[in-house]
């Protein structure tokens, strides 16, 4: 190539970033929104942000700009909301117009605004609506689900036994137990620990949890226009999700089949029954695409979630055994060695209550929240918000705020316990957010983590591979989800 050709090209690029850059930042100074670090083009802000921990950029963007500030991720600007007073602002005072679901490339492009985490306006409001009646109806909250807890929580028991002492990794057992009882509401089913259907879903809902912590699909929900059409290991996500879509799609074959009115079991039987209701109702929001989205839905958020709160909380435990020690006399106290726990229970274990809770706080699971959208024109903490904008609420903001838990950084059930020993209620604790998209699922996960945990502790003394002073309680990795480090650890009998 002619070296005046090379000049000539070079010039033209150059030029040509200038008129881009220029106008961007035309468009940029137009927006109003709140304030922030200015971005670049085609990126935003994505070098200002540490991919591998984002809440602590965000902190101290927040210091700098105050808790309502914009984030460019890619192009699309996002109000980050940082701190108690601003959250409760916008999500409970402002509930309804912060209501809406904000933009999330990749789930946009999976969910498409189907099912009851992602979907947006009356559609949202209906299924959810439904969802939690339906929830309700099968015992939600109530002494009949509590019982298939506790009938799962000995299941679980029954294959740590198996593990007679050895060390082994407890990630695939604890996913196994939330996830049954996701399918007995589900399905009216709970599969055995061995079942090959089952360990394939229990497989993809795990690699699932780590390809979304990964950076591909992090630079994936910056720049999707891009990384739509390149492979990498966001097609396998894709791929996954299909999968388990059609996993629920071909139990619902099965229901549609033995549908009966008079006898609805499940929540799949009760969605049919909806469907057959409104038939002939164009407008209808019950239909089969919305069916299999709000079952990954309700599997996903109900088993992962639960199952790596309960995997961070065994690893927390082994690290610091004096707080196991003392939640082991407070069962032996309050239940003893032979009764199943119940949830009333509770009532007089305010010790391991409170680990509970810090354990949610502590591991931190969801930094980020979902997005939210602004339903129309706001003011929030004075600053102005358009319609349509996507709102980040940074919960890691308030569940390690200062002055609301001292040491915030340090795992110490204290944070939640007042000097007289009772629990301590706090209303910093956010860890299934709060207002109208608070998590579905909470007063279920809520059982289950003290169940279940307390099941594991009545019978087994947990005991480290290494030097309790050596575990790494640090994240694996911090993104749209908190990932625990993988570890191993020894169950000891404490009885029988």
């Amino acid at each position: 190539m002619e070296p005046w050709t090379v000049t000539t090209l070079t010039l033209v690029v150059c030029v040509s970033f200038l008129v881009i850059l220029s106008l961007w930042r035309k468009d940029y100074k137009a927006r109003k929104l709140p304030p922030g670090p200015v971005p670049l083009p085609i990126i935003g802000n994505m070098l200002q942000l540490d991919m591998k921990d984002p809440s602590v950029s965000l902190c101290k963007l927040s210091e700098k700009y105050g808790p309502v500030f914009t984030v460019y991720l890619g192009s699309q600007p996002v109000v980050m909301i940082h701190g108690y007073k601003a959250l409760k602002e916008a999500l409970v005072d402002q509930g309804e117009i912060f209501g809406d679901r904000g933009k999330l490339p990749i789930f946009d492009d999976i969910y498409k605004g189907h099912g009851i985490v992602f979907s947006h306006g009356e559609k949202w409001k209906e299924i959810r609506r439904f969802s939690l009646m339906t929830l309700r109806n099968f015992g939600m909250g109530k002494r009949n689900i509590e019982e298939r807890v506790q009938e799962e929580a000995q299941f679980l028991l029954e294959e740590l036994r198996k593990t007679k002492s050895q060390p082994f990794d407890p990630t695939f057992i604890l996913g196994c137990a939330p996830c049954n009882v996701i399918s007995s509401i589900l399905f009216h089913q709970r599969f055995n620990y061995d079942n090959e259907k089952f360990l394939s879903m229990m497989s993809l809902l795990r690699e699932n949890l780590i390809l979304l912590n990964s950076p591909v699909v992090q630079f994936y929900n910056n720049i999707p226009w891009l990384f739509r059409y390149i492979p990498g290991p966001h097609k396998k996500y894709f791929s996954n999700v299909k999968a388990l879509k059609q996993f629920i799609l071909d139990y619902t074959k099965k229901h549609q089949e033995t549908l009966d009115p008079n006898n609805l079991k499940n929540y799949i039987d009760c969605f049919l029954y909806k469907m057959k209701q409104d038939k002939k109702n164009p407008e209808s929001v019950f239909d089969l695409e919305n069916l299999a989205t709000a079952g990954m839905d309700l599997f996903d958020a109900g088993t992962e979630t639960t199952s790596t709160t309960l995997r961070y909380g065994l690893l927390l435990l082994l690290k610091y055994p004096e707080v196991q020690d003392k939640i082991h006399e407070e069962i032996d106290r309050v239940i003893g060695q032979h009764r199943i726990p119940s949830i009333k229970d509770k009532l007089e274990m305010p010790y391991t209550e409170a680990v509970i809770y810090e354990i949610q706080r502590y591991s931190d699971l969801v930094p980020f929240s979902l997005p939210h959208e602004v339903s129309r024109d706001t003011q929030l903490q004075q600053h102005f918000i358009p319609k349509g904008t996507t709102v980040f609420p940074v919960l890691t903001s308030v569940l390690f705020d200062k002055k609301e838990f001292p040491n915030p950084h340090q795992f110490d059930p204290g944070h939640f316990l007042n000097k007289d020993g009772s629990f301590r209620k706090s209303k910093y604790f956010m860890a299934f957010s709060i207002g109208k998209r608070a998590c579905l699922g909470e007063g279920l996960a809520k059982m289950e983590l003290f169940l279940f945990l307390v099941t594991i502790l009545q019978n087994f003394t947990l005991k480290s591979t290494i030097d309790p002073k050596e575990i790494d309680i640090k994240p694996c990795s911090t993104g749209i989800l908190t990932v625990p480090p993988k570890f191993q650890l020894c169950l000891l009998p404490r009885h029988g």
